[in-house]
This record gives structure tokens, sequence and C-alpha cells, in this order.
């Protein structure tokens, strides 16, 4: 009788359903040449979602586009693509299944990191299921029967999409629109500088929250704004609550009695892991000043080696690990054609980070004031005879914004150079200001950022209304220096070249300036 039942129940049939597609998925794939642990996987998952939502069949006309398109579920023989979620680091929660096209690919990516220990706030992580599939679409879009997912009787037939999908160029576009409507409609606001941040302030709470594609960061001054915004977030899109924040895009986030610390040293075991075949040793500097790195005539030693190395380090660099920027910058000009000498400077900054790799970027809270390092070092290109610009700002007594570039222009003086890379400190302190300008939590009026700089010359020149130098583009950079000054965006302070921490940024440092200017970003180890 119980089984009786159990079978006519609107439960048991749905299951039965469930089954008899993951039944008809699995003998598809066979035809398609599909590996055998996908098949298997496609047969016996329980959690395998396999909706064609967002398509419906119509006979295509003349006039329609249709974008040739397939859609799977893992990567195999170069055509389809696997998108796993990870939740603990290196451990897959989920897979997730997307139309990839066939000609193109995309990514993107950018981080960007609110203290939360100068306030002592709430900081908790959410995730977006299938972010992309909330868009809606502007236009019409057509696409071919996925196969595997041919429809019976209508194989002639092509889908005409009604929603947004994984792998359409304008779906990161289409999903950031609904996103923003539904939150802006809650009462949330923009920030001036970044449009992936929203916050809101009531008499009761106030939450600032951070989207990044579909993965979100909600701080908030107490647990009754965040629980408010959890649910709003809940009835509108399918959340997955990750609580308090533990790891987002890969970073570590470690909570200890004064603040935060950031850490990325399971990325960097990885990744040593990857390059084991060089024969990494430690060392105590990221970048020997006694390297003189030209480019190579020769013929280029594994260039997509390099290549995908270099990215590796940009990706320690730009999240924890100041401390290698000016190598990683350095090293980036010669991947179109590395040489047997530029992949020993390689070796060299990942066994610094062998040395290093427990250090994390750590916020006490203390002291709560913007400031900024700007330095610059002329022509340190042997190759253009360009200059090297370095910079950084420090808030909650750590590290947040930082940059080794080469500068553009050629500096005929060694102030030129040091003003052009004060320019751009300038542009960057801009806009930090703004960002905090639209926190609610910041005091108002703001106070003019302290820029230190280790230039007399440059100081002088800033202050000065005149300029008597005969290059344009000098003049437009002092014009804009000397505007910032008057209207109390920025200050200029000397400092000592030993007490400025934009030095590492510029050029290869001995190892007890490496230490002391780590110990200034606040890096050491938990």
């Amino acid at each position: 009788m119980m089984r009786e039942r159990e079978r006519g129940s609107p439960r048991s049939d749905e299951r039965e359903i469930e089954s008899q597609k993951r039944d008809r998925v699995a003998s598809s794939a066979i035809t398609s040449g599909w590996p055998r642990w996908l098949r298997r996987r496609l047969k016996n998952s329980s959690d395998l979602d396999i909706k064609l939502e967002g398509v419906v069949v119509e006979q295509q006309s003349q006039s329609q586009m249709l974008i040739r398109m397939d859609g799977c579920f893992c990567r195999w023989e170069g055509c389809v693509l696997e998108f796993m979620e990870k939740g603990k680091v290196g451990k897959v929660t989920r897979f997730k299944s997307r139309v990839s096209n066939v000609k193109t690919g995309q990514t993107t990516g950018r981080f960007t990191v609110i203290n939360p220990s100068i306030y002592k706030l709430v900081v908790h992580q959410m995730d977006v299921k299938t972010a992309f599939l909330n868009g809606d679409l502007d236009e019409e879009v057509y696409m071919n029967q996925s196969e595997g997912f041919v429809f019976l009787g209508n194989e002639k037939k092509v889908c005409k999409l009604v929603k947004s999908l994984y792998g359409l160029k304008q779906a990161p576009k289409q999903w950031h629109e609904k996103f923003d409507t539904i939150i802006l409609a809650n009462g949330f606001k923009h920030n001036g500088a970044d449009k992936c941040v929203y916050s809101k302030f009531t008499s009761k709470y106030g939450v600032i929250v951070c989207l990044y594609v579909d993965d979100m960061l909600i701080f908030g001054i107490n647990m009754l704004g965040v629980c408010e915004t959890k649910k709003y977030l809940a009835s509108m899109f399918k959340i997955k609550d990750l609580n308090e924040a533990d790891t987002i895009l890969g970073i570590k986030v470690k909570r200890h009695s004064e603040g935060y610390a950031l850490c990325l040293s399971h990325y960097i075991e990885n990744k040593l892991l990857k390059y084991k075949h060089l024969n990494v040793k430690e060392v105590n500097t990221p970048f020997d000043s006694n390297y003189k790195l030209v480019e190579n005539t020769g013929r280029a030693i594994t260039q997509l080696e390099f290549a995908s190395a270099i990215g590796n380090m940009m990706y320690a660099m730009h999240c924890t690990r100041p401390d290698v920027a000016f190598a990683v910058n350095k090293l980036s000009r010669y991947t179109s054609n590395p040489s047997a000498e530029h992949w020993k400077a390689i070796a060299r900054v990942f066994g610094y980070l062998k040395k290093t790799k427990d250090l994390e970027l750590y916020y006490s809270g203390y002291p709560a004031v913007l400031e900024g390092y700007s330095d610059a070092n002329w022509v340190t290109s042997v190759d253009d005879n360009k200059s090297t610009s370095g910079w950084i700002f420090t808030l909650g007594g750590g590290a947040i914004s930082w940059a080794s570039k080469k500068q553009s222009c050629i500096s005929h003086l060694t102030m030129e150079s040091e003003f052009i890379a004060l320019a751009l400190t300038g542009k960057e302190a801009e806009w930090l200001r703004n960002m905090l300008y639209d926190i609610e939590l910041w005091p108002q009026p703001m106070s003019a950022i302290s820029i230190y700089c280790n230039s007399q010359a440059t100081m002088s020149e800033a202050y000065s209304k005149i300029y008597n130098g005969k290059s344009r583009h000098i003049s437009l950079k002092h014009e804009y220096v000397r505007q910032l000054i008057e209207d109390g965006v920025i200050s200029i302070v000397n400092v000592k070249s030993s007490g400025n921490l934009a030095d590492p940024f510029t050029k290869g440092l001995s190892r007890d300036m490496v230490m002391v200017t780590s110990i200034g970003m606040r890096l050491k180890p938990f």
C-alpha cells in the first residue's frame, strides 16, 4: 500500500520524470562522444539541473539572425566548457551548464576591497546561483538546438532565447542592469566612484553591498541590516547564503582580534607545485637589482607558459602581495618573446613567494586616515628610456591600493618623472576619496589626502602656479596636480627616501629594505 501511494504521489512522479530526463541526456551523450565519467554523472547525479529554461523552439525565418552556439556540461574536444562553482578553497560544490559561443569567449575580473576593520563591521558573503539567467534580453537572439538537447519532431527549428544565458556577450551587462534595478528599488544608492558598490543607511542600521559578477560581500553595522538585505535578495534571486565571509574570489578572509587579514598562501602553494620544474629556491628579495633584462632577439622560450606564469604572479600581486609589484611589472614587458634570463627572473619571484608565502595583509582599523606615497625611478627601461612610476595608499593600518607602471612618455629630468608619478597618484587619490565620500560612515567634510613624496623639487613645482618647462604633457599634469591641491583633495608632504613606501614599486631593493617596506604595508604572518 505504501509503495502504491508513493508511486501515485506528485513528488514521486516528478522524480520519475527527472530520472527519465537524465536517462535521455545520458543516452544522447553517448552519440556525442562525451567521456564515460560525464555520462555516469549525468545518469546518477540527483542534483544536476537539466531544465531547458530560457529557450523556446521556433521556425527560423530568413530575416532572423542565427548565432551558432553549443551547450554542454564539460570541457571536451575543444568545443564545450565546464563551469564549476567553488565554496571552500579547492572544493567543488556544484556544476553549472552554460551556452558557449563557438567563435569567441570572454573573461572579466577585478577585485574591490573595502576595509571593514575601522568601524568593526559585520561581513557576510552571498552567491547568486546562475546569475546570468536573471538578465532580461533587449533584443531577439536565436541559436541552433544544442547537441543532446534536440526536441523530437522539431529538429529543423531553432531556439529563441527568452532570457540571457551564460556565454552571450551581453549577459554580464543584462545581469548587472537587473541587479541594479532590484537593489535600488529597496532603498540602496550607487557609489559615485564604483557602480558595483551600494549602500543603505537608516536610523536602525547601515549596509554596504559590494558585487562582483555573482559574488557579493555584505557589510553591516549590525546583523539587523545584514539579515534584512539577505531576506530581500533571497526573495528576488536564487541565493546561496555563505554566512560570515571566509573565502572570496580565492582570497582567504581571516578575522583576528584587531580586525581582518587577507591570505593567499594556498594559492601560492598551488602555483609553486605547478612550476616545480623551475627548481625554485628560496630567496630574500623578489628582484635582483643587478639583473639587466633586455629584449630577446632570438627564439622565444615557452612563450605561452611564460605568459601564464606572469598571470599567476599578477593575480597574487593584485590581491594581497604588493611587495612583488615591481618584479611583475618589469617581467611582464617581455611576455611576447621571453629568454632564459627572463625565466631565471621568474624563478626568483617564485622563490621569494615560496619563502614569504605565509605573509598576510593585515587591517587593524588604526589609523583611520587615508594616506598615499608616490615615487619614480628615472629611465629604468634600457630599451626605450622610459621611467617607472609607483604609488601605494594605506588605510586602517594596511595597504588598500598600489601600482607599479612604466611611464607612457619620456621624461627629460628626474623631477619630470617624479611629477608624472605624482599626477597618477593624485588621480588615484581622487577616485578613492570619491568612493569614501559616498559612504555615510566617513566623517564629512573629508580632509585632504596626504601624499608623501621624497622630491623637494617636485613639491616646489606642485605648489607653484607657474610652469616654466617646455613639455606640454608635463604642463597638463602640473595643472591637474595644482587643481587637486587648490580643491583640497590632496596635500604634498616631504618624506625621506628610506621612509617612502612607494620605493619598492620603482626598483629592486636590498633584503633589509624589502623587510622594512613590507612591514610598512602591514604584510606579516598570521
